[in-house]
This record gives structure tokens, sequence and C-alpha cells, in this order.
């Protein structure tokens, strides 16, 4: 016990003339720090009282003698001003009881009372801190569906998180030596993937709530320009609402006009939707779409672009499952955008990221385990030859040189349920190769690459899900020739040369460039333009469970 004091009472010495240094000390701190250390003492060591305080030797930063603190204000502050919280969350409502005790109790409290309110605001700082890094996602209950999916037949996309390299114990460090709260929370705040952008069309949205919203059309049929509809006016005062009707009149004429023509073409192309100007299917469905639904949508997004990895690189690839779309950033700008197609419902693309490390031309198409078990071994069943004329070779073992073996001679049902097939099957470079013949490969434990196609006609689709998880690029050869404009490594009239012939042949990037695929529905694009998405893979209903 004559230890512990000893302890406790360096301690205190070591925090007054640390938290001087602040604008902090006095009586009221050392006789705080006092009570804090006893307070605490006991408590076990992972709670997250007895971590923060050891990490600021036990003193009050929340409360002072006659006050609370700037920190305590410039946390009230943020809290009030963060639209990403709720109006009813724990978080505000906890926020305005302790700025209602600030206001009417503080001055009156013993020092107990005020080392109890300091735990208060701290508890309330670490609530606070876990919304504005991690959001309200529940990840391991989602992760969960993904692993135990309800279908038997629905394969695991998977989804790799991100943390921030901010935490709570980090922030109140970094605010103390820069005697700022609040300029540690502006760092603290996503900055990747036009958040801040995001955040503000929150707000205008949040506005447009409260001015009363839009009304909720529910139509169906078809509307084409120059035509008549009483869902005309409706359609003019929801897209006026947003401010995408732009220079268009919001009168209540029924005629579809040519500049109402113009606005619907814009809303289409920002919804991912066919730009045709003719209202229908998908076009009425988004402009039913309510605002809470809306703003849930925002919230959502913002919360998943906390988890994404943020890099700050000048050339980087991004990969959006919702939009089908492949975005190559240079810059800060927009260097290239490609149609892609991703996974099918039952065979999700993953959300990860990675870099693009080595470019193979003439790819060999090596049939994973998975489809092999699936696909081909049935397809063997029913007919032996099924391989050959499908122009896949089986070969005894995985290595290049392992010899082939005629697919009627195996008892293929051995291996039906079996957990591996020992032997390799694979398609031959050529315009038959389902990987066309380009691939960009990015390591990863998904086996996921970006890939060309023989199946042009499928990019024509709106809603392109058809792949088996790896992404399929609409212009394999425009992005080769953007690799080949800053990295070596990649010679495109050798390329060129290669690609006339069938020999694999694998460039090894001396650049590697970051590549992120990500689940978005609702984003600001690089023109500074709010995008929504349908929701492909049901993501957004997952995650929004509480």
């Amino acid at each position: 016990m004559i230890q512990f004091q000893f302890r406790s009472s360096l301690r205190v010495l070591i925090a007054i003339f640390f938290i001087s240094s602040f604008g902090f000390g006095g009586e009221y701190h050392e006789d705080g720090a006092t009570l804090i250390t006893s307070t605490l003492q006991n408590q076990d060591k992972a709670s997250f009282l007895k971590k923060f305080y050891e990490q600021l030797y036990f003193v009050p930063v929340w409360t002072q003698e006659n006050d609370v603190s700037n920190f305590t204000k410039q946390l009230l502050k943020q809290i009030d001003s963060d639209k990403t919280l709720e109006a009813n969350s724990n978080i505000r409502l906890n926020a305005f009881s302790v700025l209602s005790k600030v206001n009417t109790q503080y001055k009156n409290m013993t020092l107990d009372q005020k080392i109890a309110f300091e735990f208060e605001i701290a508890n309330l700082y670490k609530d606070y801190i876990d919304h504005l890094l991690n959001g309200n996602i529940n990840w391991s209950a989602f992760k969960g569906m993904l692993i135990n999916p309800r279908d038997e037949n629905e394969i695991n996309g998977g989804w790799v998180t991100y943390p921030s390299k901010f935490n709570l114990y980090n922030i109140m460090q970094d605010a103390l030596i820069n005697g700022s709260l609040e300029d540690t929370l502006s760092r603290a705040t996503p900055k990747g993937f036009n958040y801040e952008a995001m955040n503000r069309e929150l707000i205008k949205y949040l506005k447009i709530k409260q001015k009363g919203g839009w009304k909720i059309i529910s139509a169906k049929g078809v509307i084409k320009p120059g035509q008549r509809s009483k869902f005309i006016p409706l359609i003019r005062e929801r897209l006026a609402a947003t401010g995408e009707l732009g220079g268009c009149s919001a009168n209540g004429s029924n005629l579809y006009d040519s500049c109402l023509k113009k606005a619907i073409i814009k809303f289409q192309k920002n919804n991912g939707i066919n730009t045709s100007g003719i209202i229908e299917g998908r076009t009425f469905k988004a402009l039913g779409e309510s605002v809470d639904k809306r703003i849930a949508k925002i919230r959502l997004n913002m919360d998943r672009i906390k988890w994404l990895n943020h890099r700050f690189e000048p050339r980087s690839i991004m990969i959006n499952i919702p939009d089908f779309k492949l975005t190559f950033i240079e810059n800060g700008k927009v260097r290239k955008e490609m149609k892609v197609i991703i996974g099918s419902k039952n065979h999700r693309t993953p959300v990860f990221s990675n870099r693009v490390s080595n470019i193979v031309l003439n790819p060999y198409w090596n049939v994973p385990q998975s489809i092999i078990q699936k696909e081909m071994i049935p397809k063997l069943l029913r007919n032996p030859d099924a391989m050959s004329s499908e122009g896949i070779e089986v070969t005894k073992g995985w290595d290049r040189g392992a010899a082939k073996i005629n697919p009627a001679s195996i008892n293929w049902r051995q291996y039906q349920n079996s957990a591996s097939v020992p032997f390799r099957f694979a398609q031959p470079p050529g315009y038959r190769n389902p990987l066309g013949k380009i691939k960009f490969l990015f390591p990863n434990n998904f086996s996921v690459y970006m890939h060309d196609t023989p199946t042009k006609d499928l990019f024509n689709k709106e809603i392109r899900a058809f792949s088996h998880g790896c992404i399929r690029l609409a212009e394999p050869m425009e992005l080769l020739k953007i690799f080949s404009s800053f990295d070596s490594a990649v010679n495109l009239a050798y390329a060129n040369k290669v690609l006339k012939g069938n020999k694999e042949t694998v460039l090894v990037l001396k650049n590697s460039i970051p590549v992120d695929i990500v689940y978005l529905t609702s984003w600001m694009d690089q023109n500074g333009e709010l995008q929504f998405r349908e929701d492909v893979y049901g993501y957004d209903a997952m995650q929004s469970k509480k």
C-alpha cells in the first residue's frame, strides 16, 4: 500500500508538471489527479477509463476548478456540428445532458461530483470517437453473414476492413500536445474517397428534409420526351428539391419538354441508369426513393468509407462494384473510366485493397478448385469429352510440365465432395480463353484479378454481375496503354507483338499501382456529382441492421 501511494504521488507530480505545460495545473488538478488515481486503481487494466487516464497521468482533462475545459467545449461543439450523427442518437442525447449540467450544476459540484462528471465526459468522448472513426456498421455481424451465408449456394464474397491510424488514446495525446482537440478531430476525420464532399451533401439533404423533402412518386409505365403525363409536375418538384432540375421551369406543366429531358438524363447518369431520357422502370424507382432513404444511404456509405484503405498516391485504380466501373485516377483527376463486369450474387467480388504488380499477356486460365468441383466435374460425369470440346487441358499436378491426361480415364465421382482435386484444369492462351488476352494481377487471398474477356456483348448490359468473382475489363488494351505511359516495364510495341501470338508472357511492373475494390452505393465522383446506385449484393440491407 505504501509502495502504491508513493507511485501515485510520483505520478501526480509528473502529471502536474506535464499538464501545466498545456494550460492545466493548480490545486484542483492535483486533488483531482489523486482522486482519479484512487478511484481507478482497482479497475481492470483493459477498462477504457483505466487505460485512458494512465496515458494522461491520471490528471483531469475535461474539468477545471470553475468550468469545464476547452477540450470539453470543443468536443461538445464537434458533436453538435457532426451531421453523420442522427438527431436522436445516444451520443447527441448524452452531449445535451453534459451541456445541461455544465450550464446549471457545474459551479455547485463538489470535487467528487466533478471527477464523476469528468468520467461521464470521458465516456462521451469514447462513444463519439468510436463513431467518428468506426461508424455504426456492425462489422462482426456482417462478416459473420458473409462467412455463413444463408443460402448454401451463395459464395462468400469477403470484405476486408482497414482501421484508422487514429484511436481513442493517440487522439487525446495529440490534442494535449497541440492544445486543440478540434484540430486533432479534423485530422482524424477521413480524407480519402471524397468523404468531406459527401458530408457537405449530407448536410444539403438534411436541409431538404427540414423543408419537407419531396412527395413520393409511385408510378409505372413509360414517359417519353414530348409526351404529357400527370407525373411530370411531381417529377419537376422532385428534381427541383435537390437542385437537379437545373435551369428548367418548376411550373405545373405536364409536358415532358426538352429542358426536363436534359435534367432527367443527368439524373439517370448520376443514378447509374441508361441515359436514354425515357422515364421508365429504374428511373421511376430512383425518383421514388424518399429523402430519408437517400440520407440513410449517404450515411451508410460514409461509414463504409471510414473502413476503406486511405492511401494518397499520384496514381490509383478504384473499382466500385455497384457501379460496374473502373476509374483510373491520376493526380486527383480521372484519367480513364471503363465498364467492368463483376461477380454474380452467387460469386460475389470481394471488397479489399492491394497493388497491381504484374501484367500477364496471353494468360492461361487455371480453373479454380471451386469451379472444378461445382461445374467441371458435373460436366465430365455427363460427358467424358466435355473438357476437350471447351478447349480445357487436364494435367496430373500443377507444374507446367505435368503430363496431360485423358479425362475419360478418371473416375470423377470420387472427387465430387473431396476437399481438393489432384488435377490441373487449364485453358491455353487464345481468344477462346475466358481471361482473353491480358490479365492484371494484384496478389490476394481471394484469387481475384482484372482481365480481358471474349464475351464483349455483356458490357452492353446495365447490371453487369456475371463473373465468378474476378473483374472483367471492357478496355484492357487501354489500361495497358496507361501503364506503358509511366512504367518502362510495359513496352507497348513489344506487348502488341507478343499479343499477336499465344505465348504466355509476364511483365513485372517497376511501379506497382494501388487498386481498391469498393462497395459504394452512394459517393461523390471526381466531378463533384453525388452518385447513387442499386444495392446489387444486398449489402445495404445487411449493414443497416443494428
